[in-house]
């Protein structure tokens, strides 16, 4: 996941559900024209049209990054495993596989199934895939999630030849995979688009045009048809798909909604089928009119805001841990947010296995007009005040939600001195210019690629490449997390990363705001929902019943 809007309002105010409702315009019962736009394959019920938030920047599994676009290549490739109904990990372009009596060596077997063109997958792509992802040429943004496969950090540093990482084809459906360490979320992981296979025959023939609708070839349920920008893109059926047979829908068509105003306008209208835009307005208004519809969920999410530490002053902690301690956690998750999100005083989300989650804000029990005087203290010690006040840019995606917190935070800090002046770009832009270090302070989050604490701490690594946004650097904090990868006590390796946690939340590398819960409107003509903790519901395993009431 344009421009600058200044808006003003007290803390008090912001106490107000209606001043929040106000901020975005207009509330539910407004909601009653018809939106643009043409709806597709009604008569049928063979076609989905879902809401997917932001406009994808790219759907090469190897350059992706977002949910937006996760979403949809989900739809189209299909790794070594992948996710049921549920969303839990279980076998995809693999049938089986077993592991070294080490745990460092996994050999994997390929179902039989083919690409969208007929020709048959093999090991031989997964290899070049792999390869691919770590090549620093390709500049994959989450090269670095793949780094427990042997060699893997070295490759994607350019320091040994791709054919020295640890993938190999025994035969065309055999492939073996040679770890640094032993892996307990290995199933989860190769669920994760970085370790998609892409056909090596397509890849080498178009190079970058691969991805057009004319040239594509996949291997999961639906294949790429239409994609016009900041509108809609079209999937179709793959009739080469190893289970098409029981793929209910022939087409998905995702559109664009970062106004979650006009996507839940949209939704009410009949346009779509099912959205995840859900404006935090309309929360209330949903629960008591349209509850069959609206879809709350715990989800493993944490939100929080990110510090430019290559920047100054943000390289002062003490104007990191100022405007940390100037933000009303329980204001933003109840009265902004407003679905049932909880305040965060620590970084890592509650809901993952064998993670007690005790690293915590330092100051979590301070009272918050403590914080405040305690706020104002520390940047008058870093040289700011009346006569210098801390002013600087808060980048934020444009989307509904993330304004409306954007301007809670602006009159947070102002409470304490510091003005923020607010910088909205379109999602892909934002996390694009995160990467690249071109922000000051920036509204950001986390989602789970897999059910581990890891997955919340790999990204603050030194090694991390451009996942690293903030180049957070300390070497405690990695000799943690790499000493965790070592560890075989589940019970030790937890408390080694708690450790880790904790060194993150002490350096004020972010400050953590709230930890979320998936918000999706699903019309009752979608069968096959399933609400779960990582919000994934493939389209494969839902169906329509046109003759049921949408809302």
């Amino acid at each position: 996941m344009i421009g600058s809007q200044r808006t003003s309002f007290t803390r008090r105010a912001l106490m107000g559900a209606g001043a929040v409702a106000a901020l975005a315009g207009g509330t539910a019962f407004a909601l009653r024209g018809t939106a643009p736009g043409v709806r597709r394959g009604l008569s049928d019920g063979k076609t989905l049209n879902r809401g997917n938030g932001a406009e994808p920047d790219s759907l090469d599994p190897h350059k992706a990054q977002g949910t937006w676009e996760t979403n949809i290549i989900g739809d189209m490739f299909l790794g070594l495993m992948t996710e049921d109904a549920a969303a839990n990990p279980t076998f995809g372009a693999a049938e089986s596989y077993r592991a070294s009596s080490d745990g460092l060596t996994y050999t994997f077997k390929l179902r039989a199934h083919r690409w969208s063109d007929g020709r048959p997958v093999t090991a031989h792509d997964l290899v070049f895939s792999f390869r691919r992802i770590l090549d620093p040429k390709t500049a994959g943004q989450y090269a670095s999630i793949l780094y427990p496969i042997k060699n893997a950090e070295a490759v994607n540093a350019g320091k040994v030849p791709t054919d020295q990482l640890g993938v190999c084809a025994l035969d065309d459906r055999t492939l073996e995979i040679a770890f640094e360490f032993q892996v307990p979320y290995l199933a989860e992981l190769l669920t994760h688009i970085s370790s998609f296979p892409v056909p090596q025959h397509v890849v080498e023939r178009h190079g970058d045009d691969w991805l057009r609708p004319e040239n594509i070839v996949t291997n999961g349920p639906y294949i790429l048809k239409e994609w016009i920008p900041n509108d809609h893109i079209t999937l179709k059926k793959n009739p080469h798909f190893y289970d098409a047979a029981k793929v209910a829908l022939d087409t998905v068509v995702y559109y664009s909604t970062q106004d979650y105003s006009a996507a839940f306008k949209r939704f009410r209208a009949g346009e779509l089928d099912l959205t995840n835009s859900v404006p935090s307005q309309e929360i209330d208004w949903l629960k008591a009119n349209l509850p069959q519809v609206l879809h709350v969920a715990p989800y493993i999410l944490s939100q929080y805001v990110q510090f430019n530490l290559t920047r100054r002053p943000f390289d002062d902690i003490r104007v990191r841990t100022a405007l940390s301690l100037a933000i009303d956690r329980e204001v933003i998750a109840s009265r902004v947010m407003r679905a049932g999100e909880k305040p965060a005083y620590a970084y890592i989300p509650p809901g993952l296995p064998t993670y007690p989650g005790k690293a915590e804000l330092r100051f979590r029990r301070m009272p918050m007009a403590a914080r405040i005087v305690k706020a104002k203290a520390l940047l008058r010690e870093a040289g700011f005040g009346p006569n210098n006040p801390l002013v600087f840019d808060f980048s934020f995606q444009n989307q509904t939600d993330a304004h409306l917190a954007a301007v809670a935070f602006q009159e947070m800090w102002k409470e304490v001195g510091a003005e923020a002046r607010l910088v909205a770009a379109e999602t892909q832009v934002h996390y694009n210019a995160l990467r690249r270090q071109n922000f000051s302070v920036a509204w950001a989050g986390w989602a789970a690629d897999y059910r581990d604490a890891k997955n919340y701490l790999f990204i603050w690594q030194s090694s991390a490449g451009d996942m690293n946004v903030g180049k957070y650097t300390s070497p405690k904090f990695d000799e943690l997390v790499q000493r965790s990868d070592d560890e075989r006590s589940p019970a030790k390796r937890a408390e080694i990363l708690e450790k880790a946690e904790q060194t993150l939340l002490d350096d004020v590398a972010l400050a953590p705001v709230y930890f979320g819960v998936s918000r999706n409107l699903v019309s009752r003509q979608v069968k096959g929902w399933i609400d779960n903790d990582i919000n994934v519901n493939r389209s494969r395993f839902l169906r329509l019943d046109r003759n049921a009431l949408s809302v």
